[in-house]
Order: structure tokens, then C-alpha cells, then sequence
């Protein structure tokens, strides 16, 4: 699912009071880590809203699609390469991460968790672990539950929006073009 062998990696057990001060934190760290000037925040929500555990992505699309502002965007495409890409979404990964929001610099690869061979995307990446790997991973994506992918978005739209209104109350930060 991830690229970058160096790069690091945060968890964020969901089910903490802090999960979203604690995304917002680390969101904001790894957009300064990017170090690149742009001119808007794109987020790529990646998913389906056909299988549960695949929803991750579009339901926290839908939950920051009102607040869109001068300095973010959510989208579905790479149309604008002057972006910096945030790209979220659901991941399968060990019991003992289960229900955990990951979030750092670089590309993931979607669809890897059903067996998918697609492009890398994205300059930095939230996903949420939603359930355990291994064998029957489109069934175990399926069978997730609404409950998990639910608070899960929560946490990580909550934890994005804090972040980006404290870019935006920084005015003219240094990252902005």
C-alpha cells in the first residue's frame, strides 16, 4: 500500500478522545515536511460506495465537501498539477492496527488491499485501517462495518478541517504561492 521504504509513518488509534488534534498535528507536520510551495490542497478521495469497507474515502469527501475554501479542494482527479495531493483512503492492515488512521509524506498505491494493480498517487496520505489482512480481503472490505468507516471518517474530516483552518488563519503562510 505504501511506497517510500524510508518514510515515516504515524498511527493514530481512532478510538482516542484526541484522534482528530492528533491528525491535524501531524497533517500540518508533514505538509511542512513536503517543504514544496503550492497553491491549493487537494484532497483525492479514493473508494467506492459499493463496498463498505471501501466507503473511507468518498464518505470523508462528502463530509469536507462544504467546507471547501480558497485553500483546499476535494477532487477525484489529478486535473491541476500545482496541487499538493492528499490522498485518502481505506487500508487493510494487522489485527493489532485495526481501527487506526495512518498519516505521512508520500504516495499510496489504491486498490492494493483488493489485489489491484494501480498507479501510486498522492504527496501525502491519510488511510484508515479498517480491517485485518490476509486471505478473502475484497470479502473482509465488504463485510466491514457502516460503524467503523463512520466514526473513522469522522476523525480523520474532523482532524483536516483543524489543520486547515490553521493554515488559512496563518494568512500568507510560507507554503503558499
Amino acid at each position: 500500500m505504501f511506497r517510500k521504504k524510508d518514510a515515516e509513518v504515524y498511527y493514530i488509534n481512532e478510538r482516542s478522545r484526541s484522534a482528530s488534534e492528533e491528525l491535524a498535528s501531524l497533517f500540518s507536520y508533514c505538509i511542512q515536511k513536503d517543504g514544496r510551495m503550492f497553491r491549493e490542497l487537494v484532497f483525492l478521495c479514493i473508494g467506492s460506495d459499493r463496498i463498505t469497507g471501501d466507503s473511507l474515502g468518498p464518505l470523508i469527501g462528502y463530509q469536507l465537501s462544504p467546507y471547501c475554501s480558497r485553500i483546499f479542494h476535494v477532487y477525484g482527479t489529478l486535473d491541476d498539477p500545482e496541487a499538493l495531493l492528499v490522498a485518502i483512503d481505506a487500508s487493510l492492515g494487522s489485527r493489532r492496527h485495526q481501527g487506526y488512521i495512518t498519516i505521512g509524506n508520500g504516495a499510496i498505491r489504491p486498490g492494493a488491499g483488493a489485489g489491484k494493480t494501480l498507479p501510486e498517487v498522492g504527496d501525502i496520505f491519510i488511510t484508515g485501517i479498517v480491517n485485518v489482512s490476509g486471505s478473502f480481503e475484497q470479502l473482509l472490505l465488504q463485510t466491514t462495518r457502516l460503524a467503523t468507516i463512520f466514526h473513522m471518517a469522522e476523525s480523520i474530516s474532523q482532524g483536516i478541517l483543524l489543520a486547515c483552518r490553521e493554515l488559512e488563519a496563518a494568512g500568507t503562510s510560507e507554503l503558499l504561492l
